[in-house]
């Protein structure tokens, strides 16, 4: 699909506050509200836009302790497989495969390490797993969701 650069523009928009009104944004694009939601109604039917969500802080829901696992996975274990399993815990946040050694990273979210380590056994006795490795982490120094301002122009890319 072919974003132009109102597209781009709307969907920058949107990223930065999704609760904006056609009107809010129209205005900072150039274009009426009613031709605003007509560009969103388009991108989401194309899929560039798939939904719309709140961002929560993961502390108001107890959830103050994260970690990053490393998959390390038995054969050709596809992607799609992986995806599955770990899709079925709610503690992990983002998965991806990755290059190096692992064939996967979990961000994961809990309420304390004892939490982690449970959700990490759970994973571990997946059938593919061979080993895991994980990092806990101490503090956040960059938590920036990404925006147009992030992207160090006016519009998505």
């Amino acid at each position: 699909m072919e974003l132009d650069r109102l597209d781009r523009d709307i969907i920058g928009a949107l990223v930065e506050d999704a609760r904006s009104t056609y009107a809010e944004i129209g205005q900072r694009v150039g274009l009426s509200a009613s031709a605003v939601k007509r560009r969103v109604d388009r991108l989401r039917e194309t899929g560039a836009i798939t939904g719309f969500t709140a961002r929560v802080e993961p502390s108001a829901l107890g959830w103050t302790t994260e970690a990053y696992v490393e998959l390390f996975c038995a054969g050709k274990t596809s992607p799609s497989e992986i995806g599955m399993a770990v899709a079925r815990l709610p503690e992990v946040v983002s998965a991806c495969t990755i290059t190096g050694e692992a064939d996967a990273l979990l961000h994961i979210r809990a309420t304390d390490v004892r939490h982690v380590e449970q959700v990490i056994e759970r994973i571990a006795a997946e059938p593919f797993v061979v080993r895991t490795k994980s990092s806990i982490v101490l503090s956040r120094l960059i938590d920036t969701p990404l925006t147009a301002a992030r992207n160090g122009s006016s519009s998505i890319v």
